[in-house]
């Protein structure tokens, strides 16, 4: 069993690579690189849907970075848990390059030891021991 330290060490890990992944791929679909375009007409989805992608994987970010807020960090990784399997799932359908999967299910890794990881105050409902 992981101590109150070794649990702290594996959040604050996962977390700052999970906020640096979310906000750099928010970044990109911001400003709507040509990759990124070409990836979502490839994957079948409007070009628009970049800017919401990219402005709710920003909020998320700076969510789940803040203290206190637990609700509305509960949201924020749903949402990542939700984008991130949904891009993994829609990279599948098309039958794209397994390395394309790489991205989605390492950032969906990372939203679930982040989650499993966070200290109490940073959950909604804090353990029963």
């Amino acid at each position: 069993m992981a101590t109150i330290k070794q649990k702290k060490i594996i959040y604050w890990i996962a977390t700052i690579w999970l906020a640096l992944g979310m906000l750099s791929t928010g970044i990109v679909q911001l400003i709507k690189m040509e990759e990124e375009v070409a990836s979502m007409n490839s994957l079948g989805y409007p070009p628009y849907l970049l800017y919401i992608l990219g402005v709710w994987k920003i909020l998320g970010t700076i969510v789940i970075l803040i203290p206190k807020a637990p609700l509305v960090k509960e949201w924020a990784y749903a949402g990542f848990f939700f984008v991130m399997t949904g891009a993994a799932i829609s990279h599948l359908m098309v039958r794209d390059e397994i390395i394309t999967l790489f991205g989605p299910l390492l950032l969906l890794v990372l939203t679930i030891i982040s989650w499993y990881f966070r200290p109490p105050d940073r959950k909604l409902i804090p353990e029963i021991k």
